[in-house]
């Protein structure tokens, strides 16, 4: 499955107080682009979790210019297709989802891991690329039939906790416009047969979802920067 093909977005530029502004001339950000070259720059990857490049958003997080760039993005992609909310999933989608429904005057969904909220309802179990997980919840009443939800995470790799959350969605009679990330790992997205690497295709095939479009604005083709590790770096990264 190719990468999701971009739309005429309408550019957004930061004011003075940090809101945007969607009259600017439309342009289209295409993944790996120029403005996804510069915030690659600002994600390095670390050894972390036994997996040799974890992607690390605190890099940009750490830098106002850039994230607030990440946000404008975002905010001109979606800002005239048509959404009723910005669901965001636990953990760094409450860290990214949040600034993007507020630019959008949209209202903002957390999706949690179970027994976190009240009012809640829990999709499947799903895998990750780090393993078995619960299925995520939602919260009953904030969505309704017919809703246009954008789902919103940091990184989208095999896709299981994508398929999560779009699961949530359609329980309560939504409809998915896009997940969103800001960076999509393609290595996972048709991996050839024999290489060992699950199939986000596929799971999207199986789970009756394929219809649902997935963007990442950054890839791992751009994605060269190794962290400086302190010499007394240990990989301490819980599974979840």
């Amino acid at each position: 499955m190719p990468p999701h093909e971009d739309k005429t977005l309408a550019k957004t530029q930061s004011s003075s107080n940090g809101s945007t502004d969607s009259a600017e001339c439309k342009k289209d950000y295409v993944q790996d682009g120029p403005e996804a070259q510069e915030i690659a720059k600002y994600l390095p990857y670390f050894p972390f979790k036994g997996i040799p490049r974890f992607y690390d958003i605190g890099g940009f997080l750490a830098n106002p210019d850039v994230f607030q760039k990440i946000v404008d993005i975002f905010a001109a992609r979606y800002g005239e297709i048509g959404i009723d909310s910005v669901a965001g999933l636990d953990a760094r989608g409450f860290v990214l989802g949040p600034p993007i429904a507020l630019a959008l005057k949209k209202p903002f969904i957390m999706m949690r891991k179970k027994g976190k909220m009240p009012n809640s309802i829990q999709s499947k179990a799903y895998e990750t690329e780090y393993g078995s997980r619960e299925g995520m919840t939602v919260q009953r009443d904030k969505i309704s039939k017919g809703d246009r939800v954008l789902v919103i995470d940091d990184l989208v790799a095999t896709g299981g906790t994508l398929s999560s959350a779009i699961s949530l969605v359609h329980m309560l009679g939504g409809t998915v416009v896009e997940c969103a990330c800001v960076v999509e790992l393609k290595m996972f997205i048709d991996p050839a047969e024999g290489s060992g690497l699950p199939s986000r295709t596929n799971l999207f095939k199986e789970l009756g979802i394929n219809h649902v479009p997935v963007w990442g604005l950054v890839s791992e083709d751009v994605l060269t920067i190794e962290a400086e590790l302190h010499k007394d770096y240990v990989d301490d990264g819980e599974e979840h």
